[in-house]
Order: structure tokens, then sequence, then C-alpha cells
């Protein structure tokens, strides 16, 4: 019999790693080596660690510089000084400069913590990509998380929203007195969250951001005094001369010179009653010294109506009638 031999099996080509298409090292490696091992490790040993590092260094020089650039532009913008809207008014004060100062940090902490939450955040999806990690379902859970906090939290993000607002628009700070409708009093702190403020009985309350609808600060820029002073049925001439010298006096001493932005004004009559007529003085002040102000103008315009005589002419001209009373029966009846 003829003996056939079995015919030798060719060698089989290897078989290709799968990151012979994402980096030319592993095909660089494989193309010398044939050694689909080793062509896999040069990628997930070197080339992927290097790209993992490259991202964390790169967000991290990104993130030095917005904060960087956040921090100038907070110094440059608490250095600048405050005009008011008309040009008018300078408010050069340390009160005020230091406010100004406090907000710009507020804001400035607010833009680094969004910017290196969104920094971090992209990285940390970037990096997982290259762990091989599918983001699609990550990114649609996250979705669906979000969307459900959203729906939980909208108080929340209001509030937020509303402290953000407040605090770019400089609506009131620490240290002023404002009017938010169920509470008026002192700013003692402001947050993004909740505003704290302690009225005149010394209550401190907590309200949060995003249900104040209406503010009125009685703090910023300058404030008004307005008196309205009785003199009876005076001589109206008489009564205004004496009360713009009283005003003009106060105004041209060096105490108050400084507390005035203008000399104290008479307007005039501002109503008639059946005790008399009343005159209306007003002065604008600085914010601060209000009070002050307008306890002394009022002080000293009551001791010009009284040293002038003017007071003697203020009367209630009311009259009140008593019932009739039953006179007591006589002691000439009583003994019948």
């Amino acid at each position: 019999m003829t003996s056939y031999a079995a015919p030798a099996p060719e060698p089989s080509a290897p078989s290709t790693p799968d990151c012979i298409r994402a980096s030319d090292l592993c095909n660089f490696v494989f193309e010398r080596t044939h050694n689909k091992w080793l062509a896999s490790s040069s990628y997930y040993l070197l080339v992927k660690p290097l790209q993992i590092v490259l991202i964390i260094v790169i967000a991290l020089v990104l993130r030095f510089v917005l904060h960087r650039a956040i921090n100038q532009l907070v110094k440059r913008t608490a250095d600048v000084p405050t005009e008011s809207r008309g040009g008018l008014l300078r408010l050069q004060d340390t009160v005020f400069r230091e406010r100004r100062r406090q907000r710009a940090e507020a804001i400035g902490s607010v833009l680094s913590s969004f910017s290196t939450a969104a920094i971090f955040s992209i990285a940390l999806l970037m990096v997982l990509d290259q762990l091989g990690i599918k983001l699609a379902p990550l990114l649609a859970s996250a979705g669906i998380a979000g969307l459900a906090l959203g729906f939980g939290a909208q108080t929340l993000v209001k509030d937020l929203i509303a402290g953000l607002f407040m605090l770019l628009e400089d609506q009131y700070g620490v240290g002023d007195v404002v009017d938010l409708g169920e509470a008026s009093g002192t700013v003692e702190s402001v947050g993004l969250r909740t505003t704290s403020i302690r009225d005149a009985r010394g209550v401190l309350w907590h309200i949060r951001n995003g249900e104040i609808v209406r503010v009125g600060n009685k703090s910023q820029g300058w404030a008004m005094v307005v008196l309205d002073m009785p003199i009876g049925f005076a001589n109206l001439e008489e009564a205004t001369t004496v009360l713009e010298a009283a005003a003009q006096t106060m105004a041209a001493e060096d105490e108050w010179r400084e507390k005035l932005m203008s000399p104290p004004q008479i307007l005039g009559v501002e109503q008639m009653t059946v005790d008399g007529a009343t005159i209306r003085i007003t002065a604008k002040t600085t914010t601060d010294a209000q009070p002050v102000v307008a306890r002394e103008l009022r002080t000293r315009l009551a001791d010009a109506l009284a040293a002038s005589g003017i007071s003697g002419a203020i009367s209630a001209n009311r009259v009140y009638v008593r019932p009739p009373t039953e006179e007591p029966p006589s002691s000439a009846t009583s003994g019948l």
C-alpha cells in the first residue's frame, strides 16, 4: 500500500489586539513583536494612564486659570469707588467700601465653586470614558435623577437663584435697614438660601430668598427726613421765617454739615385741620445719620416755635360735651 503523509498545518496568523485601531503605539508594537499581549499592555499600561494624567493636569490648570481670573475680577470690583446712578453722590465711606468688598467676595466664591464643580465633573466623565465605562447609561441615569431632584427641590433651587441675583444686583447687604414685607429690621447675615434680619424688638427672622418679592432698603445712597410741624392758627409768614432760621442755623454748624447733604427746606403748608395749619420741612441726609438728624431738627424747630411765642397759638379748639347729670334732691324736699 502506498501511504500518504498528512500535510503539516500552516501557522495561523496571530489575532489582532483590540487597541490596534485606537493607538499608534499598540499598532507599532504589534507589527514589531506580533505579540497581542505585549501590544495590549503597551496601550493599557502606558497610553491610558498618560491620557488620564493629562486630563487631570489640564483640569487643574484650567481651574487655576479661572480662579485667578475670578480673584482678579473680585479685587478690581472691590477697589473701584461706588457712584450713584446720577453720578452726584460719591460713596467713599469705609462702610460702603467694606460692603462692596464683601459682596464682591461672595460673588467670587460662588463663581469659583461653580467653575470647580463644572471642570471636575467634565474631567471625571472623560476619565471614566478612558477606563472603558459606557457613559450613555450613566448620563441617562444622571438625567433622570436630576429631573427627580429638580421636582423635589424646586424651592431650594428657587432660593439659590434668587440669592445669587440678589448678590449680583446688590439689593441689600449686612448692616442695611430693610423692609421685606413680613419682617423689617437690620440685616445680620446674607446667604444664597436665606437672609437673617433682626427687628426693633430683637427678634431674629430667617427668610428664604425665594419668598422675598419686594425689598425696601433704607440704607442705600441717601435718606430724607420729613417733618410736619403744627403751628395752629399763628401767622403763616412769621412761622415760616422762624422755622427757616432754625433750620439754617443747624445746617451751618460743623457737627451737622457733614450729615446734611443739603440744607433743610420749608415746603409750606401741608394740611389744614380744626387744630390749625401744619408746615412740612424736609432734609436730605446720609442714611446712617437720618434718625439723629430727624431728632435734632425736630427739637430745634420745636424750641424755635416756643421761643417765638407761636406755640401759644397752637390749641386743639375742641369742645367736649358732657351728658347732663341729675341734680341731688334739695333738703327741703327731702324733709317733707
